[in-house]
């Protein structure tokens, strides 16, 4: 059954965990991730082409780079409690980036000499660093990092993602922890980050009854923290401005009308050349056979590198 279920460990408090459907992934029909809610809310010709058109997009250094922090910080928690230093989290960045580019040897090509590629790893490494001035590590025990979880709303509506680290305290209370590897938002884009976040908090509440205590976004790129404590009616609210959004983009489906929408984050679309605000011309929509076979372009995925496939799904491209 899909969804997030309890089960204690053997010396921690009662964590959530996913319960993965039998069935494989193309047979369990159309879906919405929160970065693919956003691209739509952005730009409804953008989520055309990453879900219906799944047109690639090659990594970029940004991508690259909240990819590898990411992926540090979930390594971290593996050394003991006490090891896990700023040197600890150091060594962990040579062998991750050449983990990342054994799995998309494209990433090598990102970076014109060494010397770019070791004044990029260095503001890796200052992330890095920057983490430790929010947090103790050495305090804490993520009930699951990296954590896929999925929902089905009563519309039938299947909704998933990927959290980076959830939290459980020993009296039940859930803690959802989002790394990003930009800056925090300016006041009058809070709402957008946190949409994020709630979507997050409906599916665990929508699968396992609890209402997450905290949403926590940790911004790498200047030192902040944004905290928000969501109650029902917020989880409710959202909810139901999901199910609007999905019946916006299955109308957008039903009439092929997927209207551009420019605005400033046009200049990180990989894109541009197709678009009509800027000249181009979109390719023909795939026909409606082809995008209703198991496992189509659009069932919420996104097409390219691996690392971009991944950094998509889980919400790091231009908003890491």
């Amino acid at each position: 059954m899909d969804g997030i279920s309890a089960a204690p460990g053997p010396s921690e408090p009662r964590a959530l965990a996913v319960a993965e459907a039998d069935q494989p992934e193309e047979s369990r029909g159309w879906s919405l991730s929160p970065s693919r809610a956003a691209d739509f809310l952005t730009c409804p010709l953008l989520y055309r082409f990453r879900v219906i058109d799944r047109l690639p997009e090659a990594p970029s250094q940004a991508m690259a780079r909240g990819t590898l922090v990411h992926a540090v910080l979930e390594r971290l928690f593996d050394e003991p409690a006490a090891s896990r230093s700023p040197q600890a989290a150091g060594r962990l960045v040579e062998p991750e980036w050449d983990r990342l580019v054994a799995i998309e040897p494209e990433l090598a090509g990102l970076f014109a000499d060494e010397a770019e590629r070791g004044a990029w790893l260095t503001q890796a490494r200052a992330m890095i660093d920057r983490y430790f001035t929010l947090e103790d590590p050495t305090r804490l025990e993520p009930a699951h990092r990296e954590l896929h979880v999925q929902a089905v709303l009563g519309s039938g509506l299947r909704l998933r993602g990927y959290i980076d680290r959830l939290d459980v305290a020993a009296g039940g209370e859930v803690r959802i922890v989002d790394y990003k590897t930009g800056t925090a938002p300016r006041a009058d884009f809070e709402a957008r980050a946190l949409f994020q976040m709630r979507f997050y908090a409906l599916v665990l509440w929508r699968t396992s009854g609890t209402v997450p205590r905290l949403l926590q976004l940790m911004y790498l790129g200047n030192g902040e923290v944004m905290r928000y404590a969501p109650d029902e009616a917020d989880l409710l609210a959202t909810e139901r401005k999901i199910e609007a959004l999905w019946r916006a983009i299955e109308r957008a489906r039903a009439a092929g009308d997927w209207r551009p929408r420019p605005g400033k984050l046009c200049d990180w679309c990989a894109h541009q050349a197709l678009c009509p605000a800027f000249g181009g011309t979109p390719p023909p929509l795939p026909s409606a056979d082809d995008r209703d076979q198991p496992g189509s372009a659009a069932r919420d995925g996104s097409a390219g590198s691996t690392l971009a496939d991944s950094a998509l799904a889980r919400d790091r491209d231009h908003e890491i």
